[in-house]
């Protein structure tokens, strides 16, 4: 079996460098139309340009494929919506978009202003819901969509120093839960992304080994499929890197169940060890199974 997407259209945000580059050149490479976005800003979000983008696209052309160069910022609504825009002028629709923009402001949150904390939400939560929201209605329209959310481990499991971008990176998962279920029935696919690779917001926490096994087109792979029409999981939450690939679940304990009286808090504190007993546990797929199991005791 060949993966392609001849005919399609694919949005990539921060597709300028790192992981971004790399979603693009290989959609590119098997057929796809891509918007390559990206600000041309530093890590931390400062500055501008359209040199990164346009060198993309640059690449893209001269390995045969087809893609336009798009500059706007995904963390406000109306310049987010430009860069769906861009794909309907450039190709009449759009197909996929792959949510990867994204910055970093890391400091303890003791040390942390609002204002950094805000910003990299404002990047990575609002700008994935402002992209996606503009290129909703298209794909309902046409009963076809594929959507990619960029999590972190920092979110899943939690990194020092990541108040504003762990919370932020969660926050995409829960956005996926939600459109997962209104998308399904439009053929609209929604996965999320952890990657694991070394890049600007990342070289400067590894080693030189770990550098060279954390390639971003080791990650690519995994977004290329979830982007495809051969993809018909939505709603799951995927790790890749270093050539490396697995699911990523959260799992409910057993826990206790008192019956016939209010429960105390002395109940909690002398049982807290079965209630955090993951041993037997459950999966939820929705938030309502897991109430539905709650009050019949199941």
């Amino acid at each position: 079996m060949t993966i392609r997407f001849d005919n399609r259209v694919a949005i990539v945000t921060g597709a300028g460098n790192g992981l971004g580059r790399a979603h693009a050149l290989l959609l590119a490479s098997r057929g796809a139309k891509v918007v390559v976005n990206d600000p041309g800003g530093a890590v931390d979000g400062k500055g501008g340009g359209h040199a990164a983008a346009d060198k993309v696209v640059d690449e893209i052309k001269a390995a045969g494929g087809i893609a336009v160069a798009n500059y706007d910022s995904v963390a406000e609504a109306a310049t987010a919506a430009n860069i769906v825009k861009t794909a309907v002028d450039a190709f009449g629709t759009v197909d996929i978009v792959v949510n990867n923009a994204g910055v970093l402001r890391d400091k303890t949150f003791h040390n942390m202003t609002t204002e950094d904390f805000e910003f990299v939400v404002k990047v990575h939560f609002l700008g994935t819901a402002y992209v996606t929201h503009a290129a909703w209605p298209i794909m309902r329209a046409k009963a076809y969509g594929r959507v990619v959310v960029t999590s972190s481990n920092s979110g899943i499991y939690g990194t020092f120093g990541q108040s504003n971008y762990g919370g932020a990176k969660l926050a995409v998962v829960g956005f996926m839960n939600a459109l997962r279920l209104e998308g399904q029935k439009y053929n609209i696919m929604m996965n999320a992304l952890a990657p694991i690779a070394a890049t600007r917001m990342t070289e400067s926490l590894m080693t030189p080994e770990a550098l060279a096994k954390l390639r971003p087109e080791y990650v690519s792979p995994m977004v290329a499929y979830l982007c495809s029409e051969q993809c018909q999981r939505t709603g799951d939450i995927w790790s890749a890197g270093a050539g490396t690939f697995a699911r990523i679940e959260y799992r409910e304990a057993e826990g206790l169940r008192i019956d016939g009286r209010a429960p105390t808090i002395e109940d909690v504190a002398e049982n807290i060890e079965k209630i955090a007993d993951v041993s037997a546990s459950r999966v939820f797929r929705t938030s309502g199974e897991e109430v539905a199991a709650v009050v019949s005791g199941s």
